[in-house]
């Protein structure tokens, strides 16, 4: 018995057909948006090197969450830009903090109608820009860092988090925050662990925005190298066993293998987020006429799906929603 020679070719020449054997889909349910708030300016500020991207006021990111969520969009995640800054970035838990007052602003505005997460870290707010407090030779104290994430987390769930986002890729930060968030009665606050934080080129634009550029050094002692993929699965795993909710791989494009090698070893939500490096090489590329911005977006976001990826951080999640929309 013969068997008819096979032809792929079959199944793409009609759209229906082309959309019904889809093994992978985007959608406004699947991103988050990542935003900026700050206190030191009165009106919103675009970010220079991030075109379409702002720091906002506290009231003009209560606009920015009111359409993210007729947009269809799930959350948002919120990096928070002090006024004053020091040494240990005590802003970062005082409860008149930045993020705290958005929190508080937002919740009152969007009800339960907005996931509201909350990155833990210290970088914002110190004035060095590293992300912990600094030993007398310059490096970034472990234990002592942690202690202040736990703080940070437990204010920033009192404000109206519903998700803490530590980022800092301190060993057992996860630990202590869920310790301090169970301590404090808030137990159904989560966690989503940056779990595989590459020492990425790809940052320097949120450093802009984010105003975290370090004063001295870089952060390679404490986020990992970019030549290394085993080591980003011990990194999950300890994260996973220390109580982490949600995992998440960052930067997402140079890194879909490490979010293929997470997603067939791990079952907890897996998430990417797609940094503002990236956001700027696609804008930059489109400006030049060497892309198409719409498409590319769409390509790039759904090959992060493709790799395994639940959910996006991705500024670029209200254009995509709009475009969506767009076709139907």
């Amino acid at each position: 018995m013969s068997f008819p020679e096979e032809r792929p070719r079959r199944l793409r020449g009609n759209p229906l057909l082309r959309s019904l054997v889809r093994e992978s889909s985007l959608s406004a349910r699947d991103l988050i948006l990542p935003v900026f708030v700050s206190e030191a300016i009165e009106t919103r500020r675009e970010v220079p090197t991030m075109p379409g991207v702002f720091q906002e006021t506290t009231e003009s990111l209560v606009k920015v969450a009111e359409e993210a969520v007729a947009l269809g969009i799930p959350g948002i995640i919120l990096f928070g830009i002090p006024a004053r800054k020091d040494a240990q970035g005590s802003f970062a838990w005082d409860e008149q903090g930045v993020v705290q007052r958005a929190l508080r602003r937002l919740r009152q505005a969007v009800g339960e109608s907005l996931l509201l997460i909350a990155d833990d870290c210290l970088d914002e707010f110190t004035d060095h820009g590293h992300c912990g407090v600094l030993t007398e030779h310059g490096d970034v104290d472990n234990d002592a860092t942690i202690a202040l994430y736990a703080k940070t987390a437990v204010s920033q769930a009192a404000a109206g988090a519903d998700v803490i986002a530590p980022s800092g890729m301190m060993d057992g930060q996860v630990a202590a925050i869920r310790s301090a968030l169970d301590e404090a009665g808030l137990e159904q606050t989560a966690i989503l662990a940056y779990a595989a934080k590459f020492a990425s080129s790809f940052y320097g634009p949120f450093r802009d925005a984010a105003e975290c550029r370090p004063q001295f050094g870089d952060r390679r002692s404490y986020q990992m190298d970019p030549a290394n993929r085993r080591e980003a699965m011990r990194e999950i795993e300890m994260d996973v066993l220390e109580g982490a909710d949600l995992l998440m791989v960052k930067p997402a494009l140079p890194y879909l293998d490490v979010v293929l090698d997470a997603r067939q070893h791990f079952d907890q939500p897996l998430g990417v987020f797609s940094v503002s490096g990236e956001y700027a090489m696609l804008r930059a590329g489109a400006a030049a006429g060497g892309l198409e911005l719409k498409d590319t977006v769409l390509e790039t976001h759904l090959a992060m799906r493709r790799a395994g990826a639940d959910f996006i951080l991705t500024y670029f999640a209200r254009d995509i929603c709009r475009w969506l929309e767009e076709a139907g």
